[in-house]
């Protein structure tokens, strides 16, 4: 289930650190995972609300998951900020991105992106479903960030990706002795489809994929950066002597 951007943050704006502990008391930590995706600046200093309500560090990895963090959230919102030492007069002055959160979710992959052109704050987020239900194992998700028409060919998939509207890749079965299984990405160029991405990937039951579809400036077709996501596996207990 993919939940995209909420600017709804109004009633957030008059809020001190001291207050949305205080309202925000019967809200529970939501367990998220997140990725910083900025081709152009790379590294970010932001911040989140941890289940005490302290303002602490995120610490990104390069093209990949953070470690697993408990957020407190804001008046229903995920919020990010661009400081730890928060104006209490002022705390919409360091916000840096907020998204409304669905209260059914209670694991989520955030997605942080830049914002538009013109827009604040300086970030924006997405929202997707953590869980084994929502995201399967061996599933994957695609999000267009290019304002063209593309489309993936995985396996036995073959799926048309509409801009700004996330897409299901359901696992692959169609693979080889080894797991790999051709994966193709193409751009819309007038009435013809163009390959901008060719390659042959390893598709397992455990491992899940985030495929980001951007471009960087002066690009002159559409480039994939991909978030790898491999389910953890219980370690059978070794047998005791009886």
């Amino acid at each position: 289930m993919i939940h995209p951007l909420s600017l709804s943050m109004l009633a957030v704006l008059g809020l001190s650190l001291t207050i949305f502990a205080e309202d925000d008391k019967t809200a529970a930590p939501v367990q998220i995972r997140a990725v910083l995706h900025d081709p152009v600046h790379p590294t970010a200093e932001l911040f989140y609300p941890n289940e005490a309500g302290t303002v602490v560090k995120l610490n990104f990895r390069p093209q990949d998951l953070s470690r697993e963090l408990s957020i407190l959230p804001v008046n229903g919102s995920l919020v990010l900020y661009d400081k730890a030492a928060i104006d209490p007069e002022n705390p919409a002055g360091s916000l840096a991105a907020s998204v409304k959160l669905p209260p059914e979710i209670k694991r989520a992959v955030v997605i942080v992106l830049p914002a538009l052109a013109g827009e604040k704050p300086a970030y924006r987020m997405l929202v997707i479903d953590d869980s084994a239900k929502a995201f399967p194992p061996g599933e994957s998700r695609i999000l267009p960030l290019v304002k063209v028409e593309t489309a993936i060919q995985a396996g036995e998939h073959r799926l048309s990706i509409q801009p700004g509207k996330i897409t299901n890749v359901p696992p692959v079965t169609k693979r080889d002795e080894f797991n790999m299984a051709q994966t193709n990405f193409y751009y819309q160029q007038g009435e013809a489809w163009v390959p901008f991405t060719e390659r042959q990937l390893q598709f397992l039951d455990v491992c899940r994929r985030i495929f980001i579809i951007h471009a960087t400036p002066g690009a002159l077709q559409p480039t994939i950066t991909t978030i790898v996501d491999i389910m953890p596996t219980l370690t059978p207990k070794p047998a005791t002597a009886g």
